[in-house]
């Protein structure tokens, strides 16, 4: 009798054993996560939202979405994934462990973040006081009004526009402006200015105004 209760005690701790080991040893379920980000537009239409963060929680992986909202990598069934973006609220979202498919798509719909900043009051002077002083004391001469109308004219701020880089948002926007032309005419030649009588006729306008003289360097 001793003997069968000592046999049945290890049939069932090796079955156990079995077990665990089967459990260990099963592979990891890998996914592909992919969707889209869209937010609402000043019509109220949905419209891709480029560039987003799409992040695994706690990790140093995930993507961003491309020109067209579409981003797409590998993640685990049970993880949380958050989308973030500059001017809009940040959302998490867990992916469901019970999937059978090794396909999840998702659509996020993203919201703008309105911040309320403290109110702030800038003085240029230590006080009221010291400012009105400093302020009736401004010499507005004819002179420094003359300086100012020669800076606003118009052959000046044509100087300045071609003369001045563009900033950070400037750049983004054309760069942005390329990529849209480049999606439109994908897989067709683009049409050709040379061809265009619109083209010719800013050409010769500016050909008029003297745009393309050199100017003097002063």
């Amino acid at each position: 009798m001793l003997i069968r209760v000592i046999a049945v005690v290890l049939m069932t701790t090796v079955f156990f054993g079995l077990v665990n080991a089967q459990v260990k040893g099963d592979p990891v379920q890998v996914i592909e996560f992919s969707g889209m980000v869209f937010y609402e537009d000043t019509n109220g239409h949905p419209a891709p939202l480029p560039y987003t963060s799409v992040a695994v929680m706690g990790t140093n992986r995930g993507a961003a979405a491309d020109f067209d909202g579409f981003f797409s990598f590998v993640a685990l069934p049970g993880e949380t994934i958050v989308f973030s973006r500059i001017g809009y609220k940040t959302v998490e979202i867990k992916i469901p462990d019970t999937l059978k498919s090794t396909k999840y798509k998702w659509i996020q719909i993203m919201t703008e973040d309105n911040i309320l900043l403290p109110e702030a009051i800038i003085m240029p002077w230590p006080s009221k006081e010291y400012f009105k002083q400093e302020f009736l004391a401004i010499d507005i001469s004819n002179e420094l009004r003359e300086n100012a109308q020669a800076n606003l004219a118009e052959e000046k701020m044509k100087e300045i526009r071609y003369s001045v880089p563009v900033d950070g948002r400037e750049t983004s926007s054309l760069v942005i402006k390329q990529q849209a032309t480049d999606y439109v005419y994908t897989g067709q030649i683009k049409p050709q200015n040379i061809f265009n009588p619109l083209a010719w006729k800013k050409f010769i306008d500016a050909w008029r105004r003297g745009d393309f003289k050199k100017k003097d360097k002063k």
